[in-house]
């Protein structure tokens, strides 16, 4: 979170990137919950990392990513459509 309040967002998305294969709910929310806060510095470079990554990411985690978003641009977003 210091990364993030510093406007550093590249280990947040190296470090999220590196949980995309992990089983646990949890973690699904905890890296989503960064996701979020990192976006709240730079929109772009959160869409960017959710498009790139969009095959692999878990919905429990796109979906905390995403919460800020108005409704429609969230259904899009889930749908794979940026």
């Amino acid at each position: 979170m210091a990364f993030i309040g510093h406007g550093d967002l590249d280990d947040t998305f190296g470090i999220t990137a590196l949980l995309l294969a992990d089983k646990h709910d949890l973690i699904h929310k905890a890296a989503g919950w960064m996701l979020r806060e990192a976006g709240k510095k730079s929109e772009r470079a959160l869409l960017a990392f959710l498009k790139r990554n969009y095959a692999r990411i878990p919905r429990t985690m796109l979906r905390y990513a995403i919460e800020r978003f108005p409704i429609e641009r969230r259904r899009k977003i889930l749908q794979g459509v940026f």
